[in-house]
C-alpha cells in the first residue's frame, strides 16, 4: 500500500472505530428497545422484519432474513406468537410451510422500537449544524445503493 493509502485506511478504521463507540456503546438503541418491549434485540429484529413485509413472510424467508436455523426461527416466532404480536398460519401454496403475519400489537410495538432506534444519540444534537450537514452527506453516500 503506498502512504495515502495506508493514511486513508488508518482514517477510516478510527472513524469507524467512533461510530461504533457511538453507536454501540454510547447511545446503544438495541439495549433501550429490548427493555422497552421487554425482550431480546433478535425478537425485536425478528418483529420489525415481519411487520416490515407487505405480505405474510414464510417462516423459512424469516430465518434467512435473520441468518439463523429454522428450529429457532420456529421458537422465536412461537414467543412471538405467545405475546400476541404475530400470528402463524398455514400455508396455502404449501402445506409444510408456514406464513406468519404481525398483529395489530405487534405493528405497534415494532413502530415503537422504530422509534427509539430512530432516535440519534444526544452527543448528534450538540453538533453545529454545518457538522451534522457533512455528517448527513457523507452517510448519505455510504448507505446509496449502486
Amino acid at each position: 500500500m503506498t502512504e495515502p493509502a495506508v493514511q486513508s485506511a488508518d482514517v477510516a478504521a478510527r472513524a469507524w472505530h467512533n461510530l461504533r463507540i457511538l453507536l454501540h456503546e454510547r447511545g446503544d438503541r438495541r439495549r433501550e428497545v429490548s427493555d422497552a418491549l421487554g425482550m431480546s434485540f433478535f425478537r425485536v429484529k425478528a418483529l420489525r422484519y415481519i411487520a416490515a413485509a407487505d405480505t405474510p413472510m414464510p417462516l423459512r424467508d424469516l430465518a434467512g432474513r435473520m441468518l439463523t436455523d429454522r428450529p429457532y426461527t420456529t421458537l422465536l416466532v412461537d414467543d412471538l406468537v405467545g405475546r400476541g404480536l404475530v400470528e402463524r398460519t398455514s400455508n396455502p401454496a404449501d402445506r409444510r410451510s408456514k406464513l406468519v403475519t404481525v398483529t395489530a400489537a405487534g405493528r405497534a410495538a415494532a413502530a415503537e422500537a422504530e422509534r427509539i432506534l430512530g432516535t440519534p444519540p444526544p452527543e448528534m444534537y450538540d453538533l453545529p449544524a454545518e457538522d451534522l450537514a457533512v455528517l448527513d452527506r457523507v452517510a448519505a453516500r455510504l448507505v446509496a445503493e449502486d
